[in-house]
């Protein structure tokens, strides 16, 4: 078998190009923090949004890729940390419920907050061939924000949702939208009001120039 024919294998169904990537940031979450149970209310509306951004972008071929806190456990893999979120007494556990990830997405685990420090988000996107990343999940002051950042020094194009990220407070949302807007250029239009498969014919033409 040849190496692109295992590579096909591995990713199932799994769009080996994606010029523009939804990235799905800690929204396995077992909300087990300070204020975690008022995060989980506002995240729950969150994802309900997102997984409406997820179906949109399926249908535009764009590849999902869930990238989350190993939560300090060191020996486990993804889908121990979604069983984990998803026990009874979790309040994660709606969330997860609504978000869980299928055998056509990817998985990153990251240790800090930001979705490239230390994991192999990078060499994942290269392979897809992205330019443009949607970011969605939690927290937006945070993990949100610094991963925007560290794709704005890559190169990326940074699309945050408005309405696809979580915060502890609103106005910790706003800000955080705000600067992303000033500083990053960042395009945090709400879900409805996105054209997925205009981004990405987009970034198929700006893929094209470089």
């Amino acid at each position: 078998m040849s190496a692109r024919a295992a590579a096909s294998n591995l990713h199932g169904s799994a769009p080996d190009r994606s010029p523009v990537v939804l990235l799905v940031i800690d929204a396995i979450n077992d909300f087990d923090f300070a204020d975690g149970r008022q995060v989980a209310a506002d995240a729950l509306l969150v994802a309900q949004r997102i997984r409406r951004l997820k179906q949109l972008a399926r249908r535009a071929g764009i590849a999902t890729v869930y990238v989350n806190d190993n939560f300090g456990r060191w020996r486990s893999d993804f889908r121990t940390l979604v069983a984990h979120c998803l026990r009874a007494a979790a309040r994660g556990r709606a969330v997860t419920r609504l978000l869980r990830p299928d055998r056509r997405d990817y998985f990153v685990l990251k240790p800090k907050h930001s979705a490239f420090h230390s994991t192999t988000l990078d060499l994942l996107l290269e392979h897809l061939g992205t330019r443009t990343l949607i970011l969605t999940g939690l927290l937006a002051d945070s993990c949100i924000l610094l991963t925007a950042q560290e794709a704005h020094m890559r190169g990326y194009r940074v699309v945050v949702p408005e309405d696809c990220v979580a915060a502890r407070r609103p106005d910790d949302r706003r800000r955080a939208l705000a600067l992303m807007r000033r500083a990053l250029d960042a395009d945090t239009r709400p879900v409805e009001a996105m054209d997925v498969k205009a981004l990405q014919r987009g970034s198929r033409r700006r893929r094209g120039r470089r």
